[in-house]
């Protein structure tokens, strides 16, 4: 959507006039209570309307001149929801299907980072993110992707922003820089991201943070260059650690099992953070269908025992003042009229959704551009290409070890007519670049403590770059996982006993679908039922959604990508796992 202009005199001038009482408000939502965020209360009060300006918030029952009564009986008048950090794309349908399922939940603002369709489809992507948020019946902000890709000279995307692309992006961004995902070049203030960021900063745009993993000095020098924000708290040490350092903190709802540490910190504190918003990062189809975006969090945190008003306040006025949008956020006349009567302040459920003054409404959805449409740039795989191929009797592999929090590990494998055989507990994960900026041949790694798989799992959903990933045992299952996706424009898919059980296409880009959200949630709700079926997952780690960011390679710890085993932090880069013959590991195939 397309925000409507305050600032013209002759609306000022009618919701002065309706103020006064010298004239009818347009809509007059009477009968409720309203949630003040600035001051904790929540009173009886109504609210009076002039187009997309809140009027007048006034005595319960002063005034009953409107064009337009909402019955908020019962309820909470609330400002509508700010989803400070998140990407439509997790969800794998489009953005206008994504607005609509969220719009009446009470999310009237997404500030959407699109850098999986950027580093799919470059400059393209974008466009097509700004496109859409134009149409949609929630207000979206596009930001502008930092990492185009997430860890250059480690990675191979669809498309590479330099400064002078996104300094040009800029310009029509005013949501800002999105997270900055390559921490080794913040902090050792790389040429290329050093100019970067200087191009976000003389623009005047906030810089946003995906501090993984950052502590001590290394923290403190992050956030010295610039970046004002971060949503990757992993604990509630690394939360208060955060906030102490002036960071805008993203409380993300994507990794649940972290919120009771977290609400406990935050209640252990003098007073809740200003600088506190709420995020939901990743939402999956059928989580979104089954529960919401933004109004689940903040029931799951109000549930954990933070108190409804900070929770409320966190999601709208602080999420406002983080976007330096005073329009937004808090219902008091002069204000945007973004509001939600919500049924109480423990649940979240929207009763009625305003955007503007007015019930949401989408324009038509734009079709995606052919950079989207066709993005699987990769002949059809075969079992060969799965294959670890080594001379000798047997071989060091170097490992990924443990999903999420990455290390480095190491194994002995025999070698069988110049095959290397695995040994139990190690699985095969294969990235594949699928772009057409380089050859496709899958770069081959080893995982450990990933569990014992009895089939393979493939997916173009592989953050950040967005290759082909699979992974599994047996070569045979790895292909009929890959070609399904090679040939449906990308997705998910699980294979057994040399057979696809469940495939999802995704073939905008290879990460969503325009089918309806309905038919996508049952899709993927299929695929991940399939994959627990040929791994026995562990949480919180070992979980389904480790298989989408094991190439994420920005990250802490070592992650494959379509180059090799890569680990930016550490500065090192293997093209093969082989580093040794035998239980020696004297070898080390390490290229930067």
């Amino acid at each position: 959507m397309i925000d409507q202009d305050l600032n013209c005199p002759l609306l000022r001038d009618r919701a002065v006039m309706a103020a006064r009482g010298d004239g009818a408000f347009d809509v007059l939502v009477a009968g409720g209570c309203v949630a003040d965020v600035a001051t904790g209360e929540v009173r009886a009060a109504d609210v009076g309307l002039v187009g997309p300006l809140i009027a007048s918030v006034h005595p319960r029952g002063a005034r009953g001149d409107a064009a337009r009564v909402i019955d908020a009986t019962g309820g909470v008048v609330a400002p509508g929801l700010i989803d400070s950090h998140m990407h439509i794309e997790s969800a794998m349908v489009t953005p206008h299907t994504y607005a609509a399922a969220i719009a009446q939940r009470g999310v009237t603002t997404l500030v959407w980072d699109p850098h999986e369709f950027a580093n799919v489809a470059g400059d393209a992507g974008v466009d097509y993110a700004r496109a859409a948020a134009a149409a949609a019946p929630v207000r979206i902000l596009p930001q502008v992707p930092s990492c185009v890709p997430s860890a250059p000279g480690f990675e191979t995307a669809g498309a590479d922003f330099d400064a002078a692309t996104i300094a040009r992006l800029l310009a029509d961004a005013p949501a800002g820089l999105a997270e900055v995902m390559d921490m080794a070049a913040v902090t050792a203030r790389a040429p290329r991201m050093r100019a970067i960021l200087q191009a976000a900063l003389a623009a005047g745009r906030p810089v946003n943070g995906h501090a993984r993993g950052l502590t001590g000095a290394g923290l403190q020098a992050y956030c010295a260059a610039g970046v004002t924000s971060d949503h990757e708290v992993t604990s509630a040490a690394d939360l208060l650690e955060k906030l102490r350092a002036g960071l805008s903190v993203e409380l993300r709802g994507s990794h649940a099992y972290l919120l009771p540490e977290f609400v406990e910190a935050l209640s252990g504190l003098p007073q809740w953070p200003q600088t506190l918003t709420i995020a939901t990062d990743d939402v999956f189809p059928d989580d979104l269908l089954a529960s919401g975006g933004l109004d689940h969090v903040l029931s799951q945190l109000v549930a954990l025992g933070m108190p409804s008003m900070a929770a409320l306040q966190a999601a709208t006025l602080n999420a406002a003042r983080r976007l330096g949008r005073p329009d937004l956020g808090h219902i008091a006349p002069g204000r945007r009229a973004d509001l939600v009567v919500f049924d109480d302040l423990k649940r979240f459920a929207a009763r009625t959704v305003l955007i503007d003054g007015a019930a949401p409404v989408a324009g038509p959805a734009p079709a995606p551009p052919e950079g989207l449409s066709g993005s699987m740039r990769l002949p059809a795989l075969s079992p060969e290409d799965f294959v670890l191929r080594a001379d000798g009797a047997a071989v060091t592999l170097a490992t990924i070890a443990n999903p999420r929090f990455t290390a480095w590990g190491s194994v002995t494998a025999p070698v069988v007519a110049g095959a290397v055989q695995l040994p139990a507990g190690a699985t095969m994960i294969a990235v594949a670049h699928r772009h057409g900026q380089r050859a496709s041949t899958p770069a081959l790694g080893v995982l450990t403590g990933w569990g014992d798989w009895r089939g393979a799992f493939a997916t173009t959903v592989s953050h950040d770059s967005h290759n082909l990933t699979v992974f599994g045992r047996d070569p045979h299952d790895m292909a009929a996982a890959a070609n399904a996706l090679v040939g449906s424009g990308g997705g998910m898919a699980v294979a057994k006993d040399g057979a696809v059980v469940a495939h999802l296409a995704l073939p905008v880009g290879g990460l969503v679908s325009d089918a309806p959200l309905e038919r996508v949630a049952q899709g993927f709700a299929d695929v991940r039922a399939a994959a627990g079926t040929i791994v026995d997952w562990a949480p919180p780690y070992l979980v389904f959604k480790a298989l989408v960011g094991a190439t994420l390679a920005c990250n802490k710890g070592p992650h494959q990508t379509d180059l090799g085993i890569a680990d930016p932090l550490g500065g090192r880069l293997l093209r093969s796992p082989i580093v040794g013959q035998g239980e020696s590991a004297s070898r080390d195939t390490a290229s930067q």
